[in-house]
């Protein structure tokens, strides 16, 4: 089964791809905007490090909570309740006037990715309770794709938005997109029932603490995923822009065309290697993202050459998140997947959090090059580890 066909056979499949497709594209749309607004105001290296860092946190802090919800409520009803949280929080975006109001801009952030991160969770939870085998290692990939294609879209477009029309039109864009998203989902019919669970929902967090404590080897497949963490380089292209790129092109098309290269990269990737993965070859798609990392560290003080260094950074990088997910997907039990894959989100956003924290903090002491260095060096002891623990 290819991915079109896939899409074309499976009728709710392909709708809540629509629904995926345009509430990403916002979410990454208003991201340049964001960045921009930080350069705008002069912030620091420390404080755009932070308000990226609050893009992830609160997926570590809800994630406990995360699948008790998932497995509790409907899944359209939750849905649409966190589309509209995610709207109502874009377009209060449009509050913040000056670096003082950052903190402002922290606190809508960390309540649009709270919902983001809940929205992400159900999604996964909702695929392998409609597919299975192949087709659930198909979906998981289209999944990927999709944030891909829309993170090249939203970054390149909205680079291209806020350079023309300003940070604060994007805004408004953005929630209108989410609006879209919202009449869309309203259309969907999802044929799954609710879990009947009795217990209170911190006794079923705890039940979901005890499955993991019985099943440890779980962590090592938890683990593996969130290395994809390590690949958050918002901060490194952000400063780069700031630094380097402005003097050739303007900061929000350098962060828009080079988030946009990479996730061009990101969308192609599972083209070519779908078909190829096994869990044996898992090995080198480690080896080759810390290489190219490492080559993109060398490249990046070149804004064109940057940006074929930033291509080859994606190209493995979607194939990796997608089969550990499969991986992991495979090995819970129904009635636990809601609450393991809220757990592996916990370890997946503490992972995106430090690493954004490590930049923040060594891009005072170290060059942005060997801090790209350091981080393309820890996916070569991750691809040992794999081979270790998997082969």
């Amino acid at each position: 089964m290819t991915h079109l066909e896939l899409l074309r056979l499976n009728k709710p499949v392909r709708h809540l791809t629509y629904v995926q497709f345009i509430a990403y594209f916002g979410a990454w749309f208003s991201n340049v905007a964001i960045y921009t607004m930080l350069v705008q105001f002069d912030a620091s290296a420390l404080i755009i490090a932070t308000v990226t860092a609050f893009h992830f946190l609160p997926g570590v802090i809800f994630s406990p909570f995360n699948g008790s919800i998932v497995d509790r409520i409907a899944v359209k009803k939750l849905m649409l309740i966190l589309l509209i949280t995610e709207m109502s929080m874009t377009i209060a975006f449009l509050l913040i006037n000056s670096i003082e109001d950052v903190w402002l801009l922290m606190l809508f952030l960390f309540i649009r990715m709270g919902s983001a991160s809940i929205f992400f969770t159900t999604v996964m939870t909702v695929l392998p309770k409609l597919l299975s085998g192949e087709a659930l290692i198909k979906a998981n990939e289209i999944h990927s794709m999709v944030w891909s294609i829309t993170f090249t879209a939203g970054m390149a477009l909205g680079g291209v938005v806020v350079s023309l029309l300003g940070v604060k039109t994007s805004f408004i864009i953005d929630g209108a997109l989410f609006l879209v998203a919202i009449a869309i989902l309203s259309q969907i019919e999802f044929s799954i029932e609710v879990e009947k669970i009795t217990n209170s929902m911190f006794q079923t967090i705890k039940d979901g603490f005890e499955y993991l404590k019985n099943n440890k080897y779980l962590f090592h497949y938890m683990f593996l995923h969130s290395t994809v963490g390590f690949t958050i380089f918002d901060t490194i292209v952000t400063l780069l822009a700031d630094q380097s790129y402005k003097y050739i092109i303007a900061v929000p098309l350098a962060i828009g065309f080079t988030n946009g290269m990479r996730a061009l990269a990101l969308m192609v990737g599972p083209l070519f290697l779908s078909s190829w993965i096994t869990k044996e070859r898992m090995f080198y798609m480690f080896l080759a993202q810390g290489g190219a990392i490492i080559l993109w560290a060398f490249l990046q003080d070149n804004f064109y050459l940057g940006l074929i260094g930033m291509f080859l950074v994606g190209l493995t990088t979607t194939t990796i998140w997608s089969y550990t997910y499969t991986m992991l997907q495979e090995e819970v039990e129904r009635k636990y997947l809601g609450r393991v894959l809220a757990y592996n989100e916990m370890i997946f956003m503490l992972s995106t959090v430090a690493t954004t924290f490590f930049i923040g903090l060594m891009a005072s002491i170290v060059t942005l090059d060997i801090i790209t260095i350091l981080l393309g060096t820890v996916f070569i002891g991750v691809a040992y580890y794999y081979k270790r623990v998997f082969l």
